[in-house]
């Protein structure tokens, strides 16, 4: 039983740290405010993560492993219904750590392996998503020439990157709050969508529109400011 107990303290340790970070901010969250939320001493903490480079490394590790199972099934896309489905749990994934796209540009100047791993991302959800459009093209739900691919996709990616970005900036004092997860994550899975409007099949389209319509109250556009 006594070895089990450092990997359980890691646990709390990392699962501690996201919530903090995801709350306050990667920036503003120190290694003492950490223990003291643990009710540890920080060199309790210091002895599982010595630096906090390695706390956020640690859950980038995650993010990254729970990312790429995900964006395997990206080929597996057939319609606007699989899309929906698939953008949807990307946005979740993405809320889930959602510090790291809050504080991103201030993480890759600080952290050298995030600045390289998270090439990855980029270059990973770009090749899911144009797996998801060729797939959805093969079914006929989609008509796209295949040189469009690449820069649709492209798109599609700038978004779901820089989505939480837009909300927080759009209100930097309540978008990021877990109340308000459901709707920000909706209105990305939209945004993203709503690219392919001019390439998907008349059925397809009003699928998309009838989604929208079904998660948003009548005449709220999704774009409409959080209260």
């Amino acid at each position: 039983m006594a070895k089990k107990a450092p990997r359980r303290t890691a646990e709390r340790i990392l699962e501690t740290t996201l919530a903090l970070f995801n709350r306050f901010g990667e920036p503003n969250v120190s290694t003492t405010l950490i223990s003291a939320e643990l009710g540890i001493s920080p060199g309790n903490l210091y002895y599982h993560y010595p630096a906090k480079d390695e706390l956020i490394n640690s859950l980038y590790d995650r993010y990254e492993k729970s990312l790429g199972a995900l964006l395997e099934t990206g080929g597996g896309v057939r319609n606007v219904e699989d899309a929906w489905f698939f953008m949807h749990s990307l946005f979740e994934l993405i809320w889930d750590y959602r510090f790291l796209y809050r504080d991103l540009n201030d993480l890759l100047s600080k952290n050298r392996r995030l600045e390289n791993r998270f090439q990855w991302v980029l270059e990973s959800k770009a090749q899911a998503i144009q797996a998801l459009l060729g797939s959805m093209r093969h079914s006929g739900a989609l008509r796209i020439d295949p040189h469009e691919i690449p820069s649709t996709a492209a798109g599609m990616v700038v978004i779901l990157t820089y989505w939480l970005s837009y909300e927080y900036v759009r209100n930097p004092r309540h978008a990021l709050e877990p109340l308000n997860a459901q709707q920000a994550m909706l209105r990305g899975a939209h945004h993203v969508l709503n690219l392919l409007m001019p390439y998907l099949e008349p059925v397809q389209r009003a699928h998309l529109l009838g989604l929208t319509g079904a998660y948003f109250p009548p005449g709220t556009l999704p774009s409409t400011p959080l209260t």
